[in-house]
């Protein structure tokens, strides 16, 4: 009893990091799965086949790759305009301030269907098409909030000494931004960066409402369930969860690599 009181937290977070991880468990070991019929919900035997052609299935690789495309461009503009209102908000003093953060966050706070079915009135109502660019857009409005909210939280954090240290040793204002801001900011960009492709790569809801005749990914499994569900879809979540895995880990030895390099 007394080692279980000692080590109760640790065997807690170790449940909860098992649940977590045993869905992807799942997804990886039918990714060998050869079933039998459409379906791929009872094991039969191992197979390398749907690794050796993971676009074997029609319009599996378009989706993806349009899922691809839209996160990678939604990423970058909710990143960059996200940390330019991150620094707003933290170091200047405005009009309407508490309103601005207010509407920032507002997406975070409203139920995605509220959303999608509001983007979409504004895109019919303008005469906009509904397609890559509409997804494209709503992609943007909410994953903004979240990189507003990861890069604010740093830029909080941040020493402004460190600045004015750097302005006085001469350097302007560009040099300071580049040479201590950024670097500093990085690490919460970083992680407003990622959440975002995450975000916008998974989404479903929103892009339902949006898309028109377009298909995304996780458009493509949720009508492919309807129908089969191909081992190949097992094959791209199996993929990204491992690039993901490795993208963290890296990340982290990345990080412990200047802690030990910085002098104590």
């Amino acid at each position: 009893m007394r080692w279980l009181r000692r080590n109760l937290v640790v065997i807690f977070g170790l449940g909860t990091l098992a649940y977590l991880i045993l869905p992807n468990v799942v997804v990886t070991v039918f990714s060998f799965n050869n079933p039998v019929g459409r379906f791929n919900y009872a094991w039969q035997e191992f197979s390398l086949d749907a690794w050796k052609d993971p676009c074997g299935v029609a319009d599996l690789c378009g989706s993806l790759s349009l899922s691809l495309q839209i996160a990678v461009w939604a990423t970058v503009v909710a990143t960059v305009l996200g940390t330019a209102i991150a620094f707003a908000l933290v170091r200047y003093r405005f009009r309407a301030r508490g309103a601005v953060n207010s509407l920032i966050f507002m997406p975070m706070a409203m139920p995605e269907i509220v959303m999608a079915a509001s983007l979409l009135a504004l895109f019919l109502n303008m005469g906009i098409q509904l397609g890559f660019w509409t997804i494209l857009i709503a992609h943007i409005m909410f994953c903004l909030s979240f990189v507003v909210a990861a890069v604010k939280a740093r830029v909080l954090s941040m020493d402004p000494r460190l600045e004015e240290a750097a302005r006085d040793l001469y350097a302007g204002p560009v040099q300071t931004f580049v040479r201590v801001t950024l670097p500093i900011a990085a690490p919460g960009i970083a992680a407003g960066a990622l959440l975002s492709f995450a975000l916008s790569f998974d989404d479903f809801i929103i892009t339902n409402f949006n898309s028109g005749n377009t298909v995304t990914f996780p458009m493509f499994v949720w009508g492919s369930a309807q129908r089969g569900t191909p081992v190949q879809i097992n094959v791209i979540g199996t993929a990204m969860f491992v690039i993901a895995v490795l993208v963290v880990l890296t990340g982290q030895m990345v990080g412990n690599r200047r802690k030990n390099a910085q002098p104590k």
